[in-house]
């Protein structure tokens, strides 16, 4: 009886490590330099709005969430490659984009904003902005809509959000089309307290999607379906509303005014 009992107990640990070892894990690439979304703080970890998300529908999902970050214009490059599983990096969702990839429902929706000196007279009219120099993140939607709704304008592109805020603070860009949050986030700080947002807030389906979305390989399709159905849950038990509110004041569930 001994013996039969070592070997059964030998054999339930064995696939118990069996079973542990074989545990889902989900690779999840995200950009890391877009607060309060998805940044890496000062002790090296990625954090922000975009994580929290990602987490939350690993959890409901039940699978364990890697994450790690790339850089902008290698995230859909590197997920058609089979880097990673999927993208949660506030990517909207964009005609363009889905050649190439898969998008959930949106998640979130936010709208763009011109950003200028405040002792500035400037308003979102073509004519305002004529002959200005504006600055966008590469690859990003923002220069596509500013091409087709402001043809006069000159676009500036950068690799990182605070790169051109960093030309706009110093006057080498006249100013900057963003995000709304990330831009909002920016004014109520020092480095923004001399600059304001002109005119309207855009919400340009066209060019910007109808929200952001997590991205996934075109083959992927049944995952695709499992972070709907997760993200589905989360909206509906109060998980979503619980991350939304620790960092804005306003709901970005997509549908909702901001």
């Amino acid at each position: 009886m001994k013996t039969s009992f070592s070997t059964a107990l030998i054999g339930f640990m064995f696939a118990a490590g069996m079973n542990a070892a074989s545990a889902e894990t989900l690779r999840i690439a995200t950009e890391g330099t877009y607060p309060p979304f998805n940044f890496v703080n000062a002790s090296g970890e990625v954090q922000g709005f975009d994580i929290d998300i990602a987490n939350a529908l690993c959890a409901e999902m039940k699978v364990e969430c890697k994450i790690e970050t790339f850089s902008w214009d290698g995230l859909i490059p590197g997920l058609n490659a089979g880097k990673f599983d999927a993208i949660v990096a506030s990517m909207s969702i964009t005609e363009k984009r889905k050649e190439a990839v898969n998008f959930t429902q949106p998640y979130y929706q936010a709208g763009a904003v011109i950003v200028a000196p405040k002792n500035v007279e400037m308003d979102t009219t073509p004519e305002s902005l004529a002959k200005k120099a504006i600055g966008v993140q590469r690859s990003s939607s923002y220069g596509q809509l500013l091409k087709a709704k402001f043809p006069a304008v000159t676009i500036r592109e950068y690799d990182k959000n605070e790169e051109h805020n960093l030309d706009l603070a110093s006057g080498r860009v006249d100013a900057v089309m963003a995000q709304r949050l990330f831009m909002q986030q920016w004014l109520d700080s020092a480095e923004g307290a001399d600059f304001e947002v002109k005119g309207k807030t855009f919400f340009d389906t066209q060019y910007l999607g109808p929200g952001a979305g997590i991205a996934l390989r075109k083959s992927d399709e049944t995952l695709q379906k499992r972070f709907d159905d997760a993200l589905k849950a989360i909206m509906e038990n109060g998980t979503y509303d619980e991350i939304n509110n620790r960092y804005f004041p306003f709901s970005l569930k997509p549908g909702q005014e901001g």
